[in-house]
């Protein structure tokens, strides 16, 4: 993580066509902070928007598509009440950009409100000007939960 994070600063100061790139990889950190605050306020259908009508989900307990992940947001199956972000990289490869986060998430599952970190990984696909989200995975880390309620 630390070298993807090193060679992103040097990046930053190359050249005009880096740039380009480095507005890219920005754009891709705003839009996925922005999904974390969609999906802790249940708000289907900015998400539906993002989330391509290909999309899969990668979760501990299954995976599935889109319109199950609305579907588990919209009633609450699953809320994604907060996630804290402590570290974030984007690797964009022609019109595919893959954002991994560090995060702890506070949620509540089946009633029951449990906070655990992960690895997320974000895909997304970027199709007439516009970044969609291909994919949305979760890997359970093995660190302890640093997040203060």
């Amino acid at each position: 993580m630390i070298s993807v994070q090193s060679s992103y600063a040097q990046q930053n100061n190359t050249s005009t066509s880096t740039m380009s790139n480095t507005n890219a990889e920005q754009e891709i950190i705003n839009l996925s902070k922005q999904k974390w605050i969609w999906m802790a306020d249940k708000n289907v259908d900015s998400l539906n928007v993002l989330f391509d009508e290909k999309s899969v989900f990668v979760h501990m307990g299954g995976s599935w598509g889109k319109t199950h992940e609305l579907d588990v947001i919209k009633s609450g199956m699953i809320w994604y009440k907060k996630a804290e972000i402590y570290s974030v990289s984007v690797n964009i490869f022609d019109n595919t950009a893959i954002l991994l986060n560090d995060i702890d998430l506070l949620a509540v599952v089946g009633g029951n409100e449990v906070t655990n970190p992960f690895m997320v990984t974000e895909v997304y696909l970027k199709e007439n000007s516009k970044w969609k989200m291909g994919s949305l995975t979760f890997s359970h880390l093995m660190r302890p939960v640093k997040m203060n309620k």
